[in-house]
């Protein structure tokens, strides 16, 4: 007979989706605003982004800090009062920059509706055989291809 497992014995609680992804995508939203310039702000102006309770947002900035993904300010009594940065892994987490497996849906994406829009039989056949040749490569190769495109490599030719 199997016992039923101990709450030490569970997994934790999500906070990613729930609490430091939405601190996040609030923190880089200030951050890529040009009205702030740069300028390090204030952790409660997070708050109203984020759609959580400020005990929430402190907590989703200390484990975002932990992380790596935002540089904060701290008081004396080691208290994040401001966020003066956020990282390049921050950026395409909170969308601002792309990932290749997001550039890869989107090139499909434009590859049906040019399928869909194309103006003659020709160009549709045309646009549906590329289509159906960029889903048949996969998403695991298409985000490969897309990493050496994001990051600006193209391979020589032989």
């Amino acid at each position: 007979m199997t016992s039923p497992a101990s709450p030490v014995d569970r997994p934790l609680p999500d906070t990613w989706f729930v609490r430091d992804l939405p601190v996040l995508r609030a923190i880089a939203r200030l951050v890529d605003e040009p009205k702030h310039g740069g300028a390090p702000y204030l952790l409660g102006s997070v708050v109203p982004g984020s759609g959580l309770p400020k005990a929430e947002v402190i907590a989703a900035a200390k484990a975002l800090a932990a992380a790596g993904y935002i540089e904060p300010l701290t008081n004396h009594a080691g208290d994040i009062v401001r966020i003066t940065a956020i990282s390049a892994e921050a950026r395409r987490l909170a969308g601002l920059w792309p990932t290749p497996q997001g550039e890869w849906e989107r090139l499909l994406e434009q590859l049906a509706a040019r399928a869909a829009n194309a103006p003659t039989d020709v160009e549709r056949q045309r646009w549906q055989a590329f289509s159906e040749a960029a889903r048949a490569v996969g998403p695991d190769a298409g985000a490969l291809l897309m990493s050496a495109l994001i990051g600006g490599y193209v391979p020589r030719s032989r």
